[in-house]
């Protein structure tokens, strides 16, 4: 592999990464141990590293928002983190600019962007305006907030068809996000009937989904398993079935029937994240092509991981690794050691990983995985699952809270409160709403 341009002359390389996911911050964390002498600095919108698999157990209040989160400065030592929007990327001057408290721009020796993607909610007409994704902290608690509001609304409704209609949730897409959060909001609904009684109309969660069994990343006896899983929780699962249009009322199917539904949950298709488009960069399927070392070709200095990068897997005949946490959580160290092998003239090393297996929680305390070829489901995945990710939460503090949170869940009903955030204004003036609480109080008919 080529090696990258030398730093500029009399001061330390700089070294500048663009998102603080999975990779990113891993990638900040490598390249303090092996650059010491470095100047690395982690550009990000937020301040803190969110752990996407538990995004799910937000929405079903099974542990605290907090809790997913980890703020990158307590991740890393010596990298310097800003939280600030990255708005422009000149590859032929080596400079970043941004926007925090006011424009402002960074240049760099070597540039690693590790940005992700976007949810792509133009996959079907209406989707952008009436179905909520699930991409981030602020997605899950908006659909928390969004259960609890339906359950409030049905409380005082006493036609039966507007209950009926309120009390459904539809979960486009069968993959693992849309698995997992089907599953907690079914455990929530049936938690929550203590103070929510149903009078005659039971709370539905269908799954629509286009293929021809749920998980397809996984073999298809673990999908069947789910999806029995799934129906003897009272979830209803609709197979090779995709969503037409989503209106106000609800979902079109592709076969003409429509499903009406009050809350509709999209959990598939991503696209690019518009700061790499104007990249000169070669893309498979919108991702950054690399080269086996992760360098972008014909971009001195540019580096790309993550899932905004289609980096190939030496050692799965070259295909792009898959966009998950597991690929992410590895490129980062192997990225840092290729940086620090080029700025010594060193030949880089082309990144590999072979999965030592797959997970993904079904509800009610169940799981599916696939380990080392073994396929697996039931209550001890479901513990592989939780310990895995408690595993790389980083902080023995952190850890130590999501253990006890978990452990509180076992035993005791989950939060109902519906969370408002309303500042306080002097009297007469209007109160100020965010779009969390905006979107929840408001009514019925939407």
């Amino acid at each position: 592999m080529r090696p990258a341009q030398e730093p500029q002359a009399g001061g330390p390389p700089r070294i500048l990464i663009v998102g603080g996911g999975f990779a990113g911050a891993t990638a900040a964390r490598a390249l303090e141990r092996r650059l010491p002498e470095a100047d690395i600095r982690l550009l990000s919108a937020e301040n803190y590293l969110t752990y996407n698999p538990l995004l799910a157990e937000v929405v079903g209040a099974s542990v605290l928002p907090g809790h997913v989160v980890a703020p990158l400065r307590q991740m890393v030592r010596r990298a310097r983190v800003h939280q600030v929007e990255v708005s422009a990327i000149d590859t032929a001057e080596r400079r970043v600019y941004y926007q925090g408290e006011g424009p402002g721009s960074f240049a760099y020796d070597h540039l690693v962007l590790a940005c992700g993607s976007q949810a792509n909610l133009e996959l079907a007409p209406g989707m952008s305006e009436h179905a909520l994704p699930l991409k981030s902290l602020g997605d899950a608690l908006f659909l928390r907030n969004r259960i609890i509001a339906r359950l409030e609304q049905t409380d005082l409704a006493t036609d039966p068809d507007l209950r009926r209609w309120l009390t459904t949730f539809v979960v486009v897409g069968g993959g693992f996000s849309g698995v997992e959060v089907a599953g907690e909001i079914s455990d929530f609904l049936k938690a929550s009937r203590r103070w929510y009684p149903e009078r005659g109309v039971a709370p539905r969660v269908i799954v629509v989904h286009g293929g021809p069994y749920l998980l397809p990343e996984l073999p298809e006896r673990l999908g069947r398993f789910t999806e029995g899983k799934l129906r003897a929780a009272g979830v209803e699962v609709r197979l090779a079935t995709r969503s037409r249009a989503i209106d106000a009322r609800g979902v079109v199917l592709d076969d003409g029937s429509r499903v009406d539904a009050a809350t509709v949950i999209c959990t598939i298709g991503t696209r690019p994240n518009p700061l790499t488009e104007s990249l000169a960069a070669e893309r498979l399927n919108g991702r950054i092509r690399t080269a086996p070392d992760m360098s972008v070709p014909g971009l001195p200095g540019l580096w790309s991981i993550g899932d905004c990068a289609a980096v190939p897997n030496a050692l799965d005949h070259d295909r792009a690794c898959p966009p998950t946490a597991q690929f992410a959580l590895r490129q980062g160290p192997q990225l840092a050691a290729n940086i620090a092998r080029a700025m010594r003239g060193e030949p880089t090393r082309p990144f590999g990983h072979r999965p030592k297996g797959l997970l993904s929680a079904i509800g009610h305390n169940k799981a599916v995985a696939r380990v080392y070829r073994v396929n697996l489901s039931g209550f001890i995945p479901w513990l592989m699952w939780r310990g895995f990710y408690l595993l790389y939460i980083p902080t023995l503090a952190r850890k130590a809270r999501l253990y006890l949170e978990w452990n509180w869940a076992m035993f005791f009903p989950p939060d109902i409160a519906h969370l408002r955030f309303t500042r306080t204004r002097a009297e007469g003036s209007e109160p100020h709403r965010t779009q969390v609480a905006a979107d929840a109080d408001r009514p019925a008919g939407r």
